[in-house]
């Protein structure tokens, strides 16, 4: 009889992590399952729900008759990505929790407890998203030092694990995986990665899990659920109130409690207007917010991203952006927005600059621009910089038609 193979599932007390934990065991393996509890706090109506979560995801341990462990990263989530989140708001930008729990957290203090506390031979989770390596593969990785330069020696041999979207197009998670690294890819199974939501609910009705398929679906930022953001946020930011300013003729609209409490895109809280405001612009130095008329107006909309040093999770660059500088491909900054056809050009910083095939509503400095090539997740920057806006551009359009007929005045011809 063949080694049985160890596999620590992560388990929120959810539907797909608790049908991965199943799928796991039906293949034969060793299963053991982990809660991880990585904030503390009550939901808006007192209640705790990570004690509700753990006692979900320890009563699926139980069915399976799985071992069932709990770890606290309380104090890792708060230094590793709520304070970085807190200073990211502060400098006017708009963070993602969910891909910076996956990257330090999930797929940083997780695996190596799995994989070094628990001696697992690999660990799972409930993503819908898929890798280019099968089971058997996963068990048979070794450590991988990371690089010690920007890019790694062009003559080691290597091959890397790739990250492909879920086969479910409406649920696919491989955005939320975009920033993890790839010794985590490398000893991560996805169970869920062929499967349909629909399939996995059907799934865990068959095996009993009914407490849990009652549950509503999270949809709040990581570990902290659905709640009033701006009386959350100022909960642990001082308010910085500041004006709500027009950005057609510079007159002031409204007042805020802070530009963190904004994101571009948003709808500005107005009163006395016809149409709806949106927030479109931020100035930090004065702590001006400025808006615009209509959710579709010019200065919402960009075709230029600039990111900081970019994670790939193959560790390189593609061999294509590396010969020539730039590549096309395909982006996106939200979850389940559609992909966009972009061209990328690598900086010599590691940095990338992106150029949309058409202008995109919204980009938000501090979100992640993740690029896709077919299937295949290729990693994410964060967005440091935005290109001009259409509104800007149509402004100094319409600056160069109003200059241009005294600049071509003809000289007048000397009298005869």
């Amino acid at each position: 009889m063949g080694v049985i193979r160890h596999v620590v599932c992560a388990m929120s007390g959810g539907v797909d992590s608790s049908v991965a934990a199943l799928l796991l065991k039906k293949r034969g393996y060793s299963v053991t399952g982990v809660f991880m509890k990585n904030w503390d706090s009550l939901d808006e109506s007192g209640v705790c729900t990570t004690e509700k979560d753990c006692e979900d995801a320890y009563r699926v341990c139980q069915a399976l008759d799985i071992p069932f462990h709990q770890v606290s990263y309380v104090k890792e989530y708060w230094h590793e990505v709520f304070s970085k989140i807190l200073k990211e708001y502060e400098r006017g930008r708009t963070p993602n929790p969910d891909i910076l729990c996956n990257r330090h957290i999930k797929f940083n203090h997780f695996h190596k407890y799995a994989i070094d506390s628990l001696g697992a031979d690999a660990m799972a989770t409930g993503h819908y998203a898929r890798t280019s390596q099968e089971d058997e593969e996963v068990f048979q990785q070794t450590h991988l030092a990371p690089p010690t330069t920007l890019f790694r020696d062009r003559f080691e041999i290597r091959n890397p694990v790739r990250l492909y979207k879920g086969a479910d197009v409406l649920k696919d998670q491989s955005f939320f995986l975009c920033q993890i690294s790839q010794e985590a890819l490398r000893q991560t199974t996805f169970p869920l990665a062929g499967l349909t939501k629909t399939f996995v609910k059907k799934i865990a009705a068959k095996a009993g899990f009914h407490h849990i398929l009652k549950k509503k679906e999270s949809m709040g930022i990581c570990f902290i659920g659905e709640r009033n953001f701006e009386k959350f946020i100022l909960e642990y930011l001082e308010p910085k109130p500041g004006n709500l300013v027009s950005i057609e003729d510079g007159a002031v609209m409204g007042t805020h409690k802070g530009w963190f409490t904004l994101t571009l895109g948003q709808r500005a809280r107005i009163g006395g207007q016809r149409d709806p405001w949106f927030v479109v612009d931020k100035d930090t130095v004065t702590g001006d917010v400025f808006v615009a008329p209509t959710t579709n107006h010019p200065a919402l909309f960009r075709d230029t991203v600039g990111t900081d040093r970019f994670h790939w999770l193959t560790i390189d660059p593609p061999p294509e952006l590396i010969k020539t500088q730039m590549m096309e491909c395909h982006f996106r900054f939200i979850h389940q927005m559609p992909l966009t056809p972009c061209t990328v050009t690598l900086n010599m910083n590691g940095s990338v600059w992106i150029t949309l095939s058409q202008p995109i509503r919204a980009l938000t400095p501090g979100q992640f621009a993740v690029l896709y090539k077919g299937e295949e997740c290729l990693g994410s920057g964060k967005i440091m910089q935005l290109g001009p806006s259409e509104y800007t551009l149509q402004r100094g359009r319409e600056r160069s038609v109003t200059a241009a007929p005294h600049e071509e005045q003809p000289t007048p011809e000397p009298a005869s």
